[in-house]
């Protein structure tokens, strides 16, 4: 494929494997070959038409018999929280502190709170988690990657949110926080990332797959208006398949 830089990507199609999303599936990817070609500028193009990143390898859904996972994206001019969103925000951003690390590195603190945010939510399914895969996932980037820091008045940390910055959006890549803090920190995290947008002046936030009879990815139709990409374009229409 070809993208605005007119540079020729390759794809390759992964083997079978099992679906994160549904149960009882199996699933396939489409990866770009020359991952370190996907820069900040390449990337911007590919996740308009689809795809997201997962450390340094770029890819998009393409099973053989099932198309549920759609990309889907916040207007974020549009958006108007609900009353419960605003009162949540309201509570956390006095609790609070944020600040933006540019330019990632491994710090011990934070693997430490994504090693218990893993133990503590995803024990069932994580994969033995260690630095090293922590870093390949989070911190190894071709693109322009952030992180989104909050900690409380004691400075202690207790939300990691990584995303990533393109030439018309942010694209939220992966929350992790202190399982034990009161509160919807998930949330949090997605509206201070929204309301970044707004302050940068980009006009949306990427919100990953949508996936219609996923009940984990129920949480991302609570932002509106959102708009759904299939069948190369994108709409606020939910497409039927």
């Amino acid at each position: 494929m070809q993208n605005q830089e007119n540079l020729q990507l390759g794809l390759f199609l992964t083997a079978p494997y099992e679906c994160s999303y549904l149960p009882n599936k199996t699933a396939r990817s489409q990866v770009i070959v020359q991952a370190e070609w996907v820069n900040t500028s390449v990337y911007g193009a590919l996740i308009e038409q689809g795809f997201r990143r997962s450390g340094i390898s770029t890819y998009r859904p393409r099973c053989d018999q099932c198309q549920a996972c759609v990309s889907v994206r916040l207007c974020v001019d549009d958006f108007q929280p609900s009353k419960t969103q605003k009162r949540m925000f309201k509570k956390h951003a006095q609790e609070l502190d944020i600040a933006i690390i540019e330019q990632p590195i491994f710090e011990a603190e934070h693997y430490a709170l994504y090693e218990r945010y893993q133990q503590l939510r995803h024990a069932e399914k994580a994969p033995e988690t260690t630095p090293e895969s922590y870093a390949d996932f989070l911190i190894h980037s071709y693109v322009d990657t952030q992180f989104l820091c909050f900690r409380d008045k004691q400075g202690i940390l207790r939300m990691v949110s990584v995303f990533d910055r393109v030439h018309n959006g942010l694209s939220a890549v992966y929350t992790f926080y202190d399982p034990e803090y009161k509160g919807s920190l998930g949330t949090f995290a997605v509206m201070c990332l929204a309301d970044l947008c707004v302050q940068w002046e980009l006009p949306y936030l990427y919100l990953g797959y949508w996936v219609k009879d996923s009940e984990k990815m129920h949480y991302k139709t609570h932002y509106q208006p959102l708009e759904f990409y299939a069948k190369d374009q994108w709409s606020r229409q939910v497409l039927n398949f």
